[in-house]
């Protein structure tokens, strides 16, 4: 095969933006993903001809929002009509609620909100890099247990793989799961590569 886009599974987003006018948007991405823990950066990939690229232009601020499995048909259309003929807010039936620390609308009905600036966009080819620092986290209490900690697992969210959506699966091992078996210096399987 000659070089292209195989990599994945990869995370579904719903992105909100407002434009200077106050115009919002949703659509979805699934070109997106984590850069850096400190300071939390994320990235989202859009073509230059959607109208949600203009809009983030504008502003500099949008919200990634992780698809749970129960909005993937929403997810779909957002992505699949453009918020210029449409208000895709209201045809979904979204909540449109004030984010913290941007101007771009957090969607009441997911989970899980990752509010952000972007700090630098690199033209790429057929998308615009968005460069984005995440300035503030807004996720239901539901995902918290007693202890205040925070379980991903109970968002139920999506993933996208060659232009299907699943279901994440099951917990097959917590991070570090190889040390408790590693010799110093040695293989996962403990033996010396």
């Amino acid at each position: 095969m000659k070089g292209s886009a195989q990599l994945g599974p990869l995370p579904v987003v719903l992105v909100t933006c407002r434009g200077a006018d106050g115009r919002a948007n949703v659509f979805t991405a699934a070109w997106t993903g984590t850069v850096c823990t400190a300071p939390p950066m994320a990235y989202v990939s859009v073509r230059p001809s959607r109208r949600s690229h203009a809009l983030i232009s504008e502003t500099k601020e949008l919200v990634l929002h992780p698809v749970p499995a129960s909005l993937v048909r929403e997810a779909d259309w957002c992505g699949t009509y453009t918020g210029a003929k449409v208000d895709k807010f209201a045809a979904c039936g979204f909540t449109a609620e004030e984010g913290r620390e941007v101007g771009a609308p957090v969607i009441a009905e997911c989970p899980l909100a990752l509010e952000c600036r972007v700090r630098e966009v690199r033209r790429l080819g057929s998308h615009d890099l968005f460069l984005c620092e995440i300035v503030a986290v807004d996720a239901e209490e539901s995902l918290f247990d007693e202890k205040n900690a925070l379980h991903m697992e109970r968002a139920e969210l999506t993933a996208f793989l060659h232009g299907d959506y699943y279901a994440l699966g099951k917990k097959l091992a917590h991070i570090g799961v190889s040390a408790g078996k590693k010799k110093r210096g040695g293989s996962p399987r403990g033996k010396r590569g």
